[in-house]
């Protein structure tokens, strides 16, 4: 696509609509607690006032929809093949939190037009009328549809554990983005989120034993958002597919997800991180083509 195309659709854009805030929230492995992290957020997040979508960007698992527990007439695909609109294919889920399941749709687009990417981007462009904040849960691991989604976000949000694999993991994510040839450090935000820690001092000390490794090796500063706890309850909420923070607002995990909701909306945080909208994403992720 014609990059000075893609700013004039941008521009006309934002010129009539607000921009929402995008945050992609990753991992460096399956398993870590990332879709949980996206719900519960998400839930917060509309507590807090917020209108909020998640668009589930993991291609091969549905874990959004299944913790839930509603099933999307409707996903991207559909947006890109079947000439549904943006409407068409959010599903409200608990207190009206939207989500959009990805299916297949994202991986076909490097082979679309630019008139099917431009009737894409403009659709999209929608969702910022719609939405506060969009959450992107993308896959875990390190594979090409991840990173396309990391370099066009300029606010990641990675969750790492305690388990060695998962520190070695979220690093071998990092130096992957770090050497990615679009990757620009002065426009991305990494911030971690240390999940199922036993105690508060434990996320703190695995946020400096990773950050120290980052600093060194890949000068990508990051920020420490704080950690979620083991937690009980949470795996009760997961088996009966209800959040955590909606079927027991008053457990430890529920409320480690507030603190975290709270911190990234402190006026601060809100003004060093500038809103994009989703026709900037997209378009920085088809800006190769």
């Amino acid at each position: 696509m014609d990059q000075a195309e893609q700013l004039r659709i941008i521009k006309a854009n934002q010129q009539v609509r607000p921009l929402a805030r995008v945050i992609t929230v990753t991992s460096g492995k399956g398993g870590v607690g990332k879709s949980n992290t996206s719900i519960n957020l998400a839930i917060q997040f509309r507590k807090l006032g917020k209108r909020v979508i998640i668009l589930d960007a993991d291609f091969g698992l549905a874990n959004i929809e299944i913790m839930f527990g509603a099933v999307p007439k409707h996903n991207l695909y559909d947006l890109i093949y079947q000439g549904k609109n943006i409407k068409d294919i959010i599903t409200w889920g608990p207190m009206e939190v939207g989500f959009i399941s990805g299916g297949s749709g994202i991986a076909g687009m490097a082979n679309l037009s630019r008139d099917y990417l431009n009737y894409i981007i403009k659709n999209l462009v929608e969702l910022d009328a719609l939405a506060d904040i969009i959450i992107i849960d993308t896959g875990a691991g390190i594979s090409d549809a991840v990173l396309e989604f990391l370099v066009a976000s300029g606010e990641i949000l990675l969750v790492t554990t305690p388990e060695p694999t998962s520190i070695t993991d979220s690093y071998s994510l990092l130096k992957a983005l770090y050497r990615h040839p679009r990757f620009k450090q002065a426009d991305t935000k990494v911030k971690m989120l240390a999940n199922r820690v036993e105690r508060e001092s434990e996320g703190q000390v695995l946020f400096n034993k990773l950050n120290s490794v980052v600093m060194r090796y890949l000068k990508i500063p990051m920020t420490y958002l704080g950690c979620v706890p083991q937690d009980a309850q949470l795996t009760k909420a997961v088996m009966q597919q209800m959040p955590v923070s909606l079927q027991n607002p008053n457990a430890k995990s529920s409320q480690a997800y507030e603190k975290i909701a709270l911190r990234l909306l402190d006026k601060e945080e809100v003004e060093r991180q500038p809103k994009r909208g989703m026709a900037a994403f997209f378009s920085h992720m088809v800006s190769r083509l």
